[in-house]
């Protein structure tokens, strides 16, 4: 059997049995060349409206997703990172605003009983960034119970990671009953065209 934990280089053709699209994938927009290369397939404000975010189970009790992420063709506008993904959610990105790129926190993503974006989220952090990669991970406790907590983290060398925003308390309500995933995104608010590529997807468990 495969392990559960360990990297993907996204190297092949087509995507293994334990990625997941959020929505039926635009196959226009994606490929498997030197990476997982998304081009942004939807203009919203909404991660939830947004098509081509692939999904990947977390592993519990507790486990850590990492992803390199090449963010130096995206334009404009264009939002992409690494989520933790539910109807309550958050998530830890590259934003692109005027030339400039920033790693930014993102929470308070949520979604209604009928699975109806409410809230888009509020930004809580940023940092600038520059060079054009950047690694980022997002680590998750989904025990059982109530205030359990994801926490991001960003670094520009892949050896070194700053915390970036508060812990993230994640929602344990039985209506999703999938539970959180890590979601891989990129998507435009202003114009198509741009492009975010990921390298490799690391998942570890203490």
């Amino acid at each position: 059997m495969k392990p559960l934990t360990g990297t993907a280089t996204f190297a092949g053709t087509v995507l293994g049995p334990e990625w997941e699209w959020n929505h039926n994938p635009d196959n226009s927009k994606w490929s498997l060349n030197g990476g997982l290369n998304l081009q942004a397939a939807t203009v919203t404000n909404d991660l939830y409206s947004a098509r081509n975010t692939l999904t990947h189970r977390i592993l519990g009790p507790a486990s850590t997703a990492t992803i390199e992420l090449d963010y130096s063709h995206m334009k404009d506008g264009d939002r992409a990172g690494l989520a933790l993904l539910r109807d309550s959610s958050a998530w830890l990105g590259v934003k692109c605003e005027a030339g400039s790129f920033n790693v930014v926190m993102e929470s308070d993503l949520t979604m209604d009983e009928d699975w109806k974006t409410v809230t888009t989220g509020i930004q809580l952090a940023s940092a600038p960034i520059s060079g054009g990669r950047v690694w980022l991970r997002a680590g998750a406790d989904i025990r059982p119970g109530t205030k359990r907590a994801g926490i991001f983290s960003y670094s520009t060398d892949g050896v070194t990671f700053k915390p970036l925003g508060p812990s993230f308390v994640l929602n344990h309500e039985w209506r999703f009953f999938m539970g959180y995933r890590y979601g891989i995104f990129n998507y435009a608010t202003q114009s198509l065209g741009g492009a975010a590529v990921v390298s490799s997807f690391t998942m570890s468990s203490p």
